[in-house]
């Protein structure tokens, strides 16, 4: 459960801001949809090395 701490005269929608920024931060909501439906393994192994091969290629054109 996240707590946000509202601070003496702090304006409610910077509260708010602030609860979204920090529940963004946990990753509850990407992992509530992951377990919706299931991936096979095969499926994120391959997502993986996607993942892997794209910062890779960004990690090159910085050393460029």
């Amino acid at each position: 459960m996240l707590i946000i701490p509202i601070k003496e005269g702090e304006n409610i929608d910077r509260a708010l801001k602030r609860y979204k920024r920090k529940f963004d931060k946990t990753g509850t909501k990407r992992a509530l949809n992951a377990r919706k439906q299931f991936t096979k393994p095969s499926v994120e192994h391959r997502a993986q090395i996607q993942k892997a091969q794209y910062i890779q290629r960004l990690r090159d054109q910085e050393n460029i």
